[in-house]
Parts: structure tokens; sequence; C-alpha cells
């Protein structure tokens, strides 16, 4: 009889482990890579609310330093290895790895939710080459002003709506020894960001249609002014202001000793977390003149990807649908302050809530939406050229020259 219990218990006992062993064997655990350092812990506690609806998958999330990613995650891929989700870049840097067959891509059958974004993030996702989404989005971006209100407020000011209101505001602060903008020009991509939030509604959405079907390019007057209008500018960017990178222009206005930023949306997030005291606000691009219609510059910065060589598709498709829903994108937006794409998520931050106003009234992010797909990359002539000219070496009419010859190089339109 003892014999028999032992039998048992021991039978007992096996089984117990081989349903432990059986549960440990179902788990799957995915890698999921980002270049979203300062997002780490957003990400963590979304990976946990995920693995409370599906605690059979486990991820390990990874970060790398933005300016490497790129390189870092193509030379995986390229090597059939890399992470099972990936968080890409949109417009050009995708397809550079789309188009090698890196992606999985997605519809409405294995990832339903697309259907929660509208057709111009989804479009920020797709390879021109076969039309096929390859991503889901997590962001749309602007290019804008913020401002610190306080100083506004300490001496009587208003944002701006017109360039010359711009102008004598910025006068006003720099008579007061307020440095007015706190941006430098000596980290590169900075340039572009800053014609972004300043010169959107100078340059206007009929300039971009114009570019878009040939009838204009980029020596065209209206280019060449608002370029000539950054230039004046300028003279309100931080001291010695060729010299300031990026991080230090930051630091300039977290520390509430300059009056404005150019730059995106994505930035008041990160400055308040560096000072919770600031009180932000933000404003569209001053217009030319008065009556015409002020714009942002706005554009869908990446999005959700599953690694074709991945061994664990279904899993990852899991993440990446719940990635899509608006329960994610809600606590995206209002964590992190940078707009989700969703549609049906609930905005509750003020300034988040502004800008989602804004993007109502916005032209692209022209480069980066436009001319981000061939070399030399638009992005990187208008950084150069715009860098060379706020520096003195180029006139706004050379810089623009300089631009509209690399992009003809291979855009059709400008080689009429």
């Amino acid at each position: 009889m003892k014999l028999t219990r032992r039998i048992l218990m021991g039978a007992a006992a096996g089984s117990l482990l081989l349903s432990g062993t059986a549960a440990m064997a179902q788990q799957t655990e995915l890698t999921f890579w980002s270049w979203r350092q300062e997002d780490k812990a957003f990400y963590q506690d979304a990976i946990k609310k995920f693995q409370a609806k599906e605690p059979n998958i486990s991820i390990k999330f990874e970060t790398y330093a933005p300016e490497n990613y790129q390189t870092i995650l193509s030379t995986a891929l390229a090597a059939g290895r890399g992470p099972d989700v990936i968080q890409v870049r949109a417009y050009g840097n995708l397809e550079s790895i789309a188009t090698p067959g890196y992606l999985l891509a997605l519809d409405k059958t294995n990832v339903p939710e697309l259907a929660n974004f509208p057709e111009d993030a989804l479009a920020a996702e797709t390879l021109r080459s076969d039309g096929k989404v390859y991503a889901v989005p997590f962001a749309m971006q602007a290019q804008l002003v913020v401002y610190n209100k306080k100083i506004f407020k300490d001496n009587g000011l208003n944002p701006p709506k017109t360039w010359d209101e711009l102008m004598t505001l910025a006068k006003a602060l720099k008579a007061k020894n307020i440095t007015p903008f706190a941006n430098g020009t000596a980290t590169a991509w900075q340039n572009e960001t800053i014609v972004g939030g300043l010169l959107s509604s100078m340059l206007g959405k009929s300039f971009e249609d114009d570019i878009v079907s040939g009838k204009a390019n980029f020596t065209d007057p209206r280019f060449v002014n608002a370029l000539a209008k950054l230039k004046d500018v300028s003279e309100y960017f931080s001291p010695n202001f060729t010299g300031v990178d990026y991080p230090s222009s930051q630091q300039l206005f977290v520390a509430g000793r300059a009056a404005m930023f150019a730059g995106g949306s994505y930035e008041v997030a990160n400055f308040k977390n560096q000072n919770p005291t600031l009180d932000l606000g933000v404003f569209p691009a001053p217009v030319l003149k008065e009556g015409d219609q002020a714009l942002i510059a706005t554009y869908f910065d990446g999005g959700y990807a599953v690694n074709a060589k991945s061994e664990k598709k279904d899993a990852a498709l899991k993440f990446i649908r719940y990635l899509a829903t608006p329960e994610y994108g809600t606590a995206f937006t209002n964590t992190l302050k940078n707009l989700s794409p969703i549609k049906g998520i609930k905005i509750e931050d003020p300034i988040t809530q502004e800008v989602a106003k804004l993007a109502e009234n916005a032209m692209s992010y022209l480069m980066l939406v436009r001319f981000r797909y061939q070399e030399p990359s638009g992005s990187v002539l208008l950084q150069s050229n715009v860098q060379k000219m706020l520096a003195g070496q180029q006139t706004p009419e050379q810089a623009a020259a300089e631009i509209n010859k690399g992009i003809a190089t291979y855009y059709k339109p400008f080689q009429k």
C-alpha cells in the first residue's frame, strides 16, 4: 500500500514537473530594438501591460544611440539577424530596409488594427515600389516654436502672428539681455528643424504643391526670400550660435535663459522632464503678412515593424497589434507628449491638444517627407547649405541653388 502511494506520488510529481516544463516551453521571448533611449521607462511599462494580456510572451527591449541606430540595424538585418520587433524610421529610411525584404509586409489580415490609422500615416510606412505597408505608425511630429510663457508674461509679450511681430518681439527681448531663441546651428540636422519651425507659413502649401508637381523648384523666390528672412532672424539666436550644438541649445532653454526654441513638438516633454517648473506654450511659424494661413510642418516619425526572418512572427504580430490600439496610443500620447496618429485616442495634455489643433493646418516637413529617398538627400542638402548660409559662407540665393542642384540630379521635374 505504501509502495503504491509512493509510486502515485512520484508519478504526480513527475506530472507536475512535466507540466512546469511545458509551461516554460510555451514562453516566447521577443527582442525589440529602438533608438528612443529617452522613452525607455515608457516602453518598459507598455511591455508590462501587454504581458498582462499575453503572459506567455516576454519582451527584451534594447535601445541604441540615435545616430548609430540605422547602421547597427541595417548591418544586423543584412546578416539575417536583428530583433523580432523593430522600431523603424519612416519614408526613405524605411525603404532602405524594406526594399531588401528585411521586413514583414503588413495588411488588415495580419494586423486588422491598421484600420485605426489615417491614410497619410500609413503612406509614411509604405514601400512605394509595391504599395505595401511595413510598419505600424507610432507618432506624428510637428515643427513649430516652443516658448517660455513666464518670460513672455513678465515682459508683456504675446506669441507673434506675423514675421514683423516676431522680429519686433525678438529685438525687445534682446534689448533686455534675454536671449530670444536658444537655437544654435553647430549640429547640422538642427538647421532643418529651424527651417520647419520658422518658415513653414511663409513657404505655404502652394509652394509644396508646386515643388511636387514641378511647377517650381528650390530657386523659386518664395524659398529664397524665406531663407533671407531666416538669415535676418538668426541675429536673435543663441550667442555665437554657429558654435552651439543641439544639447547646449536645449540646456539654454531648459535653464530658462532663452524665450523661444524653434524645433519639434517632441521637445516639450523633454524640456518638462528636465525642468518641471517650466510653463510652456507653442505657436506656428509666423506668416509673412496678416491674413496668410499659419502652418506647422508635420511628418510621421516612424513605426513598429516585424523582422521577416523572425522565427516568432505570430508573437511579434500580437505585440505590434497591441501597439496599434487606442489604449496604447492614448498612453503614448499622454505620457510622452508625442501625438499618436491612432484614431480614437484621448489627449489629456493641453499642449498636445494644441499641437493636434495646429496640425489641422499643416504642410509637410518637406525634405523628410518628399526628398529623403535618394542621394544626395534633400535633408542633408538643406541642413548643410542653411548651416553655411547662417555662418555667412553663402547667400540665400547660393544656398537655394546648391540645394536645387543636388535634388535635380535625380528628381525629374527639376530636369526640365
